[in-house]
């Protein structure tokens, strides 16, 4: 579908990038022939190991770290990268951050961290990188968002709420940058086994089996589904599509199973 290495000269920005989804994308565009700039946040051995993944290609990549609830450290990231590259001609907001709680529980503390790390930190990277791309009449946004951005996900909710913002941000940078060259699109993800589903209050392995049983394709996502939908984000293939949430969860969005009560109404309804 692609041309080898067709990313070949574009420095990518992969934030989250020692685990899980992030890492999937930033292998994913390294195998496209970008240069990866891998960032973390606590991880660092792991982000290291995808440093070592990436150098195996062939490719440029350098590790940084950042606390994206802090812009300093946002700006020293970011200055740290054009040291090194220049700029960034993709960015990635794939970081992610929040404590699992119902809303009648979530402090301001809270709130704000959530929306820091995960929304604002996305603005504030993308009005740095912005410049970069449309001096070179070419850019890709794409952010992370979640089911939780339009569905109630129990004890999600500022994680939930600031995923609902990042799915509005895109729209709106997508309107202002599409004349400057610079795409922007949201990837939303099923669930996916990562590490984070740890923190979360529940019977990880049977959430996980339920949701392969109720996915039309009978099983879940993975990072290099996530990786490879990433990359075509940035392909001349995708550059009509522009400020949309791309789901990639198998179809399990789409089905009325979230709503047991409403399966057993409905099976009634057919007996009778």
């Amino acid at each position: 579908m692609f041309a080898k290495n067709f990313l070949h000269g574009k420095v990518a920005l992969v934030t989250g990038a020692s685990r899980g989804i992030g890492r999937g994308i930033a292998l994913a565009l390294a195998e496209a022939g970008a240069d990866i700039a891998v960032h973390y946040a606590r991880k660092g051995n792991k982000a290291r190991d995808v440093v070592k993944e990436i150098e195996a290609m062939g490719r440029r990549v350098i590790v940084v770290k950042a606390n994206f609830a802090e812009k300093e450290k946002i700006d020293a990231m970011l200055d740290e990268i054009e040291k090194a590259f220049g700029g960034v001609d993709i960015f990635v907001a794939n970081a992610a951050s929040g404590g699992f709680r119902s809303m009648l529980e979530t402090s301001d503390k809270h709130w704000d961290w959530a929306m820091d790390v995960n929304a604002r930190s996305i603005l504030h990277i993308a009005q740095r990188v912005a410049p970069h791309m449309h001096g070179r009449g070419w850019g890709r946004i794409v952010t992370v968002t979640s089911l939780g951005a339009v569905r109630v996900v129990p004890n999600y909710g500022a994680v939930g709420l600031s995923k609902s913002v990042v799915e509005s941000l895109t729209r709106y940078l997508a309107a202002e940058l599409a004349p400057k060259g610079i795409i922007v699109n949201a990837i939303s993800p099923g669930l996916v086994n990562t590490d984070a589903l740890a923190n979360m209050n529940m019977d990880i392995s049977s959430a996980l089996e339920q949701v392969r049983q109720r996915n039309p394709t009978r099983r879940l996502v993975t990072p290099q589904d996530i990786g490879r939908v990433a990359t075509f984000l940035c392909s001349a293939a995708a550059e009509m599509i522009v400020g949309q949430t791309i789901y990639v969860d198998g179809g399990f969005n789409i089905l009325t199973e979230y709503f047991p009560e409403l399966e057993n109404t409905l099976q009634t309804e057919e007996d009778s």
